[in-house]
């Protein structure tokens, strides 16, 4: 039951996306569309990487050995990519940032409201890398569950970038 609602959460964050940022805020500027590309880019990155807490939750619920099996191979092969997924992910969101800095800064001000909640998914971002570099070096319960709290605190703050209104 909790796998469809997760499946359902995601698309739908996926879906609400793509609309918002290119229905209901198109823009003339091939720099600001850039920006808005990088930002899809981003959230679809991030949510794969997020993603990694549903499938080990998944494994440890479920009773069906077959999903149990399939799972646990699927997640062995996406986290020899998680790193690199991460990195990725956040090389393109700086580009994101930096264009909308540049463009909207100027323009709505450094301490907009959507400005101000990007910096707050920033620094929960670099966070969370933080985290997972020390979760990467030396594993332990500790740092396993603050990596996992710091993504879902930021997974929370993007969400909330994502959908404040300029």
């Amino acid at each position: 039951m909790y796998h469809r609602i997760w499946t359902v959460a995601n698309i739908l964050l996926i879906v609400l996306s793509v609309v918002y940022i290119w229905f209901f805020r198109p823009h003339d500027s091939t720099l600001v569309v850039t920006g808005q590309t990088l930002a899809q880019l981003g959230v679809i990155l991030f949510l794969i990487n997020i993603n990694m807490y549903f499938i080990f939750l998944v494994i440890r619920n479920t009773s069906i050995r077959k999903v149990k099996i399939r799972l646990a191979k699927f997640s062995r092969y996406l986290m020899k990519w998680h790193i690199k997924i991460a990195l990725l992910a956040t090389t393109i969101i700086l580009g994101h940032a930096w264009i909308n800095l540049y463009e909207f800064g100027r323009v709505l001000g450094f301490n907009h409201v959507k400005l101000l909640s990007g910096y707050l998914a920033l620094v929960f971002l670099v966070i969370t890398l933080a985290a997972g570099y020390l979760r990467h070096k030396k594993a332990s319960g500790f740092r396993r569950k603050f990596h996992l709290v710091s993504a879902m605190i930021f997974l929370a703050a993007f969400v909330l970038h994502m959908f404040v209104l300029v």
